[in-house]
């Protein structure tokens, strides 16, 4: 059971609602369940009920708690939005999330790839090709990748020299990995090659070269996708109709 800690008076609703989210992930209550009310929490925390209404409100702007007219506060998720900013836990079908990630991918990763083969260093090449090497013998040798296939994007963002590409890195972050998890390395072949095009061009500097690789790179993801979406489908399909 979780244990409630009381709480001096004078202390700020942000705090209260600090604790009323420990006591959601220790007792647990699980999304879809219901929170005690304010009454209780009030005395449960030794604040008035205006400060628990206020640590509710901030709770649901997080995205954590729903306020439902008549029936109650629920929890509707675990993750914050200041821990997932853009929600992605949220989809509940990460088939469909990898599918609109790969699209998202596509409007912007070769622009990407185009302004690196631009602007990058010879200092900066060089390391590029360095990781692009590390991230095949980890594809060669069976061993998990994808930490390195994300610093590999990650850097390919950092040499554009554009900064709002890199407050963006975390949708690329977020759809390697859950590609990754998804095929189970099923396109070795077609990254290795496709990652080694785009490294090639942008160390010769060719904008329109590294555009077409990347292009070429995330259409091939975008197929894959599409084929493991149709299979789980029928999966599904299969198993409602047991």
């Amino acid at each position: 059971m979780y244990q409630f800690e009381k709480v001096d008076k004078k202390l700020l609703g942000y705090q209260i609602e600090e604790e009323l989210m420990n006591y959601i992930l220790k007792e647990p209550v699980n999304p879809g369940e219901k929170i005690p009310n304010e009454f209780e929490l009030a005395e449960k925390f030794g604040v008035g009920r205006s400060t628990i209404r206020e640590a509710v409100k901030g709770l649901v702007s997080k995205g954590v708690l729903e306020v439902r007219r008549g029936s109650g506060t629920y929890v509707i998720s675990h993750i914050s939005l200041e821990d997932d900013p853009l929600g992605f836990a949220r989809f509940k079908d990460k088939y469909e999330l990898a599918i609109e990630l790969c699209e998202v991918r596509l409007m912007m990763e070769p622009e990407i790839a185009a302004l690196a083969a631009q602007y990058a260093s010879e200092e900066e090449k060089k390391k590029l090709k360095s990781l692009c090497d590390e991230v095949e013998e980890l594809y060669r040798n069976g061993e998990n990748h994808l930490k390195k296939d994300i610093e590999f994007h990650t850097y390919i963002a950092s040499c554009s020299k554009n900064r709002v590409v890199e407050m963006l890195v975390p949708i690329i972050n977020t759809a390697v990995m859950t590609f990754g998890k998804l095929t189970h390395r099923k396109l070795m072949n077609e990254t290795i090659e496709t990652h080694r095009a785009v490294t090639n061009a942008i160390i010769a500097g060719d904008s329109i070269g590294a555009r077409c690789a990347m292009v070429m790179h995330l259409t091939y993801n975008r197929q894959m996708m599409s084929r493991l979406m149709a299979e789980h489908g029928n999966e599904t399909t299969e198993m409602s109709d047991e």
